[in-house]
């Protein structure tokens, strides 16, 4: 492993880094506080590195959803870490071996992406091992301290402080979807089936996991018929 390339790597990783520690804090007193224990609360974060099908995930184990349903639900979250795979495939190092390739797809994050393409040369195995080193800490550190302070604050507070992680989501959301309509869309159009979900009879029926990917699967089905991504046209000059 060439030391350069590493300390490079932690570098280019610390802003990831902290910004996961807010993320991963509120998970960890999410989870802890319906009744997780640190330790696997923290496990899951080790293991996991992925804030959304985490959040879900756990939410349907707490649930008592079944494998299948966590299996698929996190599937489908996570889905888009094949695309970034893919391309960041086409800027690793020739030489990288398999086992090499396999240890960094475990690291892949929309973050850790978005680095690791604006890069001026190869990914080596060296950079992306620093590179998903320090963001790995983050998000773990942040999930044990968040687990350790729900444990140890009275209930009243932690319950308050729970709301953080909905006004988190809301802040993500609402900037984006003021300046794109595809964006409004389709959070308006999650929201209605959410709620049909919830309330509707006949969809009552199916659990949580089931409607959480179906919800996700019929929003962007419809989003992706009715915004479609134009393609640019090259100039001809």
């Amino acid at each position: 492993m060439k030391k350069e390339e590493f300390a490079e790597g932690l570098r280019d990783g610390i802003p990831i880094c902290l910004g996961y520690l807010s993320v991963s804090f509120a998970y960890g007193m999410m989870a802890v506080n319906s009744g997780m224990p640190i330790w696997s609360t923290v496990l899951i974060s080790l293991s996991n590195l992925t804030s959304a099908g985490q959040f879900a995930g756990t939410n349907l184990i707490l649930a008592g959803g079944t494998f299948l349903e966590i299996a698929m639900t996190t599937f489908i979250i996570n889905i888009r870490y094949f695309l970034m795979s893919l391309t960041m495939s086409q800027k690793v190092e020739q030489k990288m071996t398999m086992p090499q390739r396999l240890g960094i797809s475990f690291g892949i994050t929309d973050e850790i992406f978005a680095v690791s393409m604006q890069h001026p040369r190869e990914l080596t195995a060296s950079y992306m091992a620093g590179l998903i080193a320090t963001p790995v800490a983050g998000w773990t550190a942040g999930t044990f301290f968040g687990g350790v302070l729900t444990s140890l604050m009275p209930q009243i507070i932690s319950n308050a402080l729970n709301i953080a992680l909905y006004g988190m989501f809301i802040a993500i959301i609402i900037p984006p979807a003021r300046e794109q309509k595809a964006v409004l869309f389709t959070v308006v159009l999650a929201i209605i089936m959410s709620v049909a979900f919830t309330y509707v009879p006949v969809l009552t029926l199916l659990s949580g996991g089931w409607g959480i990917i179906l919800i996700t699967i019929i929003v962007s089905a419809i989003t992706a018929w009715l915004f479609p991504m134009k393609e640019e046209k090259e100039e001809v000059s």
